[in-house]
Order: C-alpha cells, then sequence, then structure tokens
C-alpha cells in the first residue's frame, strides 16, 4: 500500500464519541473483525495487525445525541488488501444480516458502505491497481456504478476470519460547512492536492498521486460546522506524516493562515474551517 508510506501524508486513526461501549465492542469486533488493542473502563482501542491503532470508541458523560447534518465524519474507509479479502467480508456481512447502505464500483475501487450502531459512517474497499486509474489534466477519473455481484465468487468459499492484518484506513471522508473555505486549508495549508472535483459539493484530494486520501463533501452539512462538545460522532481524526520536516512545514503554512494550531498533551492538533479537529501525527518512514 504504497499510497499511505513515505512520502505521503494520510489518514492513520480515527475517533468515535459512541453511546453504548459495550454494544461497539460486539460491532468492531464481530461484525468488522478487528481486535482490541486496549481497553479501559469506557475506551476501547481496535487494530488489523494488533499493533497500530486504527479506531477509538468512548462512551463520554454524559451522552449526548449528536447531529448527522453538522460538520464532521461521513465515513472512515478501510482499505482491504484484495478483492478477496472485499468478497470474504461482504459475505459475512450478508450472513450476519447486518444492513448495508449500498455498494459501488468507483473505476479506481471497489467498496461496500454501512455505519456502526451509532451511525457513524464506514466504507470498506479495495483498490484496483494504480496503473488502471485513468487520469486526466491531474484529475482521476472516478464514477459511481452497481458493484459487481459476482464479487462473492472472490471468496473462493474460503471462511471469514477476521479483518486482515494489512488493513489500514484507506481515506476519511469529511462533511464540511464551507468547501472553498476547506479546500484551501487542505491544499495550501496541508500540502494535499486536488485530484477531483465535483462542483460546489464535493471535492477528492490527495498526496502522491492517490485517487483520495480525504473527501469533503457539503451534501448535508453546508453552513453547519462541528461543535466542540462530547456528543455522538467523531472527536477527532489523525493525520500521519511521515516526516518531521513535512510536518513542521505544514505546522508553518498553517499557523500564517491564521489556524488555530495547539499542543494538548505532547499532541499537535489544529482545527479547521468547520472546527474538525485534526491531530497531526508522526509515522516512522
Amino acid at each position: 500500500m504504497a499510497f499511505h508510506n513515505y512520502p505521503n501524508t494520510f489518514a492513520s486513526e480515527v475517533y468515535l464519541f459512541v453511546n453504548n461501549l459495550g454494544r461497539s465492542l460486539e460491532f468492531y469486533q464481530k461484525i468488522l473483525g478487528l481486535r482490541v488493542l486496549k481497553k479501559e473502563q469506557r475506551r476501547a482501542v481496535f487494530t488489523a495487525n494488533g499493533t497500530d491503532p486504527l479506531v477509538t470508541v468512548e462512551q463520554p458523560i454524559p451522552v449526548i445525541p449528536g447531529n448527522p447534518r453538522k460538520a464532521g465524519l461521513y465515513h472512515v474507509a478501510l482499505l482491504l488488501p484484495s478483492r478477496a479479502d472485499l468478497a470474504l467480508i461482504l459475505a459475512h456481512l450478508l450472513k450476519e444480516g447486518y444492513p448495508l447502505q449500498g455498494g459501488a464500483d468507483h473505476a479506481v475501487s471497489e467498496a461496500v458502505y454501512l455505519a456502526d450502531p451509532d451511525g457513524n459512517g464506514i466504507e470498506l474497499y479495495h483498490d484496483r491497481p494504480a496503473a488502471q486509474w485513468k487520469w486526466n489534466d491531474g484529475k482521476v477519473f472516478m464514477t459511481t456504478e452497481a458493484l459487481d455481484e459476482q464479487i462473492l465468487n472472490e471468496s473462493g468459499g474460503k471462511e471469514w476470519e477476521g479483518m486482515p492484518e494489512q488493513t489500514i484506513i484507506g481515506h476519511i471522508h469529511l462533511q464540511v460547512a464551507d468547501l472553498k473555505a476547506s479546500e484551501r486549508f487542505y491544499c495550501q495549508g496541508l500540502g494535499f492536492d486536488l485530484v477531483a472535483n465535483f462542483g460546489d459539493q464535493a471535492d477528492f484530494i490527495s498526496t502522491g498521486g492517490y485517487h483520495h486520501h480525504i473527501g469533503l463533501n457539503t451534501w448535508r452539512s453546508k453552513g453547519i460546522p462541528a461543535t466542540e462538545s462530547e456528543k455522538i460522532g467523531m472527536r477527532d481524526f489523525t493525520l500521519a506524516f511521515t516526516s518531521s520536516e513535512a510536518r513542521d512545514a505544514a505546522i508553518e503554512r498553517l499557523k500564517a493562515m491564521g489556524a488555530p494550531v495547539t499542543e494538548e498533551n505532547g499532541r499537535v492538533m489544529v482545527s479547521d474551517p468547520s472546527n474538525i479537529r485534526i491531530v497531526l501525527g508522526l509515522k516512522n518512514k
């Protein structure tokens, strides 16, 4: 998964507030097949490889319902190693009878969509080989077509054994309050490239020629920024920089733009124009 290594910048973790920790433990382990890396009284950290955290869930006190129309998480996308792996987990979800929100062929990838018990969106996908992606003047061709029903044949009759260890966060899709302000923040400030644009409704951005590390849309959140209270939904997500030089340069650009960069308990944080909190992390090369 070369697009999620040096020298690229990408989302590596997401932190969610949930209504019921026990219910979330069952979903992320039994339905998604992730492993518990760490568990506390009101918090659990999930991993695919047993080492790197992917999803953290916390049950706050008190539990406050979120607003699905405000800026925040649209979905977090887990990138599976192969088409066969997508077929296996799809067969598992169907066997469990877990409600799916759809499936799609995006030309660059194939995906299945669902949500956790609190409505946090999740995409499961695999990438087609990058050599098959179509580019025109720096923009990647993506579409939304029906998912091939024959994909289930890719499983080869094997039994699902949980989330593959190589699974990572492939991209994160955000719903934002102001698309142009968000585009400027993520591209000019954080150093992403605009690789697809859908008018005044959505942008896809990436580093290193990926089809997208971050999606931005205003489909239901235009003009409604995130709030900082501990409501059900995403608390923050982590962007992984693969060199301290790249992160330092991004921090300087953000400060020059007037973005609120802070440090909390050794973590560098910033809020985007929609008040979405981002941890500016470092990942070893």
